[in-house]
């Protein structure tokens, strides 16, 4: 019995969001539910066409199902707000498990370590003043400094925490948890535009690392989760001395200016500014009511900051791939393409 295949033709369909009978249509009904139902309980195993089938219908190379299964996802948290059904979700954990698992071998070919230790989760979060200095401690730690985060994602994966960016429904803004039970992940909605991915990727920041004292609801957890996001992207000294303070009318090219450096969006920093009383709590709702008109909704809602992504995991291919320690299949393997395609790319200088 192939456990091996038998979890990852399983894994596969699922990622594709399929049932055994939408896998039947999808390979023109070549193999029988019956037959599929077997090769999943590893009661059977396929013969070489019926492989091709497989890898076909589900957009795989055969390699894959042959792949050792080396990663567990645990403790993954999603947004109380999503309104994913039971099938995405599952979609969504088999897409990341399977890009995770790539990503942790290439690492282990490399000798990497990838195990992360975090002293933050000794702080024990009871108040506002308790985020502020647990923000004020990562920057300094990580040097970040206080001009705003060039590639936030980059910065993440260097201090490694993995961010898997994946194709998901609007309904999806990102999840966080453990691999192993030890390396945290924080998953993206790739669609989204900039300004919205590296708040929500410092928002599920703030799950992974803040410890949280039991006398808070889950409520407050996820607005200490949003403080910490919107710190990390602009301090509330840098933000009041750029804006200043008691303020009864603000100008939205100081915002867009302060959204192009920094990359967090018009409403996120006048929520913060209602938060640190530099407008009133009626001004703001002003500035709620007005966005429902819809060429200013479209001027505050307009992406000013540069897309951004981590390319570490493709650095790492092809640096194992440039020193020899891989071949050129294994490196289209862990990159899920073509050999034609890694050796037209690796480029040799």
């Amino acid at each position: 019995m192939n456990t091996i295949f038998s979890t990852r033709l399983k894994q596969a369909r699922i990622m594709q969001g399929l049932s055994m009978d939408s896998l039947c249509e999808k390979a023109n009904n070549a193999l029988t539910k019956q037959s599929i139902s077997k090769y999943e309980a590893g009661k059977m195993m396929p013969d070489s066409k019926s492989l091709i089938i497989l890898a076909n219908a589900l957009g795989v190379n055969i390699d894959y199902f042959f792949r050792p299964v080396v990663v567990s996802i645990e403790n993954v948290e999603f947004r109380k707000k999503s309104k994913l059904g039971t099938k995405q979700i599952d979609s969504i954990k088999e897409v990341v498990k399977d890009k995770l698992e790539r990503y942790f071998e290439i690492e282990s070919i490399i000798d990497i370590q990838s195990e992360f230790n975090s002293v933050y989760s000794n702080v024990l979060i009871q108040g506002e003043n308790d985020v502020f200095a647990i923000v004020a401690c990562i920057k300094n730690d990580w040097k970040l400094g206080e001009d705003g985060i060039n590639n936030l994602i980059e910065i993440l994966e260097e201090n490694k925490i993995k961010v898997i960016e994946i194709d998901a429904p609007n309904s999806f803004d990102g999840l966080s948890g453990f691999a192993n039970g030890k390396n945290p992940i924080i998953v993206l909605n790739k669609n989204f535009d900039s300004e919205r991915k590296r708040f929500t990727a410092l928002h599920e920041l703030g799950h992974l690392l803040l410890n949280f004292d039991s006398s808070i609801d889950e409520k407050q957890i996820e607005s200490y989760c949003n403080l910490f996001a919107s710190e990390m992207l602009i301090s509330k000294d840098v933000f009041i001395q750029k804006i200043g303070m008691n303020r009864r009318d603000i100008s939205l090219q100081e915002l867009q200016d302060i959204q192009e450096q920094f990359g967090i969006s018009i409403d996120a920093l006048m929520y913060k500014a209602k938060s640190l009383n530099i407008i009133t709590e009626s001004r703001f709702k002003t500035f709620c009511i007005k966005k429902n008109q819809a060429k200013f909704k479209e001027a505050v809602e307009q992406s000013r900051y540069k897309q951004e992504q981590s390319n570490r995991f493709v650095r790492l291919v092809y640096r194992a791939l440039a020193s020899e320690i891989i071949s050129i299949s294994k490196a289209g393997v862990l990159l899920n393409t073509s050999v034609n395609v890694v050796r037209n790319q690796l480029n040799l200088v």
